[in-house]
């Protein structure tokens, strides 16, 4: 054990202090963008897929193609009639918001997974769903790439569940008494750090990368400040939802994003006014 963590006083420095050793020599290991994820991403930046191709790449996997089917018949995406095959949620659905369902359930397969640490979990990954779902919105609102804004929304804090994993791994090995405000100071100190590490490792589109990086710093932002901005207004949205008591409605309103992004009180009323169509594609998304 290095000598700096050896002197470290208090179980949160010593944690701090082998978490940032870990970080500082490379040693973090971090999750594969699954397999599937990786390929709708191609996919969805190839102008000449279409649906076929799509579909056939869901196929490959049965357990998300069933969840695929699941999701496309659940109330937030309300088909007029049962989606039957994946075929026919591309006609229903269309192959964008497909594609971005087929990303979400495959991802969470792969990078959501702390075990011992199942609620925390949970609750990341509903707020990143629930960011993703409120990024698009703002996007709609601001006329911009609803799509590009969906991916920033819901990958920003990707690195809170690595840091959770290796934080946990940490503690239980050096016999480190770490409870939840512990963890949860290190994942929101440590998180963007890992997340952009993670960005380069799936070689993430740059807005999105630079959403992870800078999303509640975007003063700092170099050539996506506008995704910051969105993604740090989407952020917002989802805690307000998920967690009001730590987000109330004056709080949420009473924050100088919202003139950066042009957003006026209406914007806003209607934003907010989201909430059940957001909570629903959660709902549905929450494997």
């Amino acid at each position: 054990m290095p000598p700096d963590i050896q002197t470290a006083t208090t179980p949160i420095e010593q944690l701090e202090r082998s978490l940032l050793h870990k970080l500082e020599q490379g040693e973090l290991e971090l999750p594969l963008l699954p397999q599937v994820a990786n390929q709708v991403m191609a996919l969805t930046s190839d102008p000449a897929a279409d649906a076929a191709k799509l579909s056939s790449l869901i196929h490959q996997d049965q357990a998300l193609a069933a969840h695929v089917l699941r999701i496309a018949n659940s109330p937030a995406y309300m088909p007029r009639s049962p989606v039957v095959s994946l075929q026919h949620a591309v006609a229903m659905l269309g192959i964008n918001l497909l594609s971005e369902i087929a990303f979400t359930a495959s991802l969470k397969a792969g990078a959501f997974q702390v075990p011992g640490h199942e609620d925390e979990v949970k609750q990341l990954w509903r707020h990143s769903l629930a960011s993703g779902a409120f990024a698009k919105e703002v996007a709609r609102a601001r006329r911009v790439n609803v799509e590009s804004a969906f991916l920033c929304g819901l990958l920003h804090a990707i690195g809170k569940p690595v840091v959770l994993r290796t934080a946990a791994a940490i503690a239980q090995k050096q016999n480190i008494p770490a409870d939840k405000p512990m963890l949860r100071m290190l994942m929101n100190g440590y998180h963007s750090r890992v997340g952009c590490l993670i960005a380069d490792k799936w070689s993430l589109p740059k807005q999105v990368a630079e959403a992870i990086q800078y999303y509640s710093d975007y003063d700092h932002a170099v050539s996506f400040r506008q995704e910051c901005l969105l993604t740090y207004v989407a952020d917002r949205l989802a805690t307000h939802l998920l967690t009001p008591d730590e987000m109330p409605e004056d709080s949420l309103r009473d924050h100088p994003v919202f003139a950066e992004l042009n957003l006026y009180p209406n914007d806003i009323d209607q934003l907010v006014a989201c909430r059940d169509k957001v909570l629903a594609v959660v709902n549905a998304m929450n494997l």
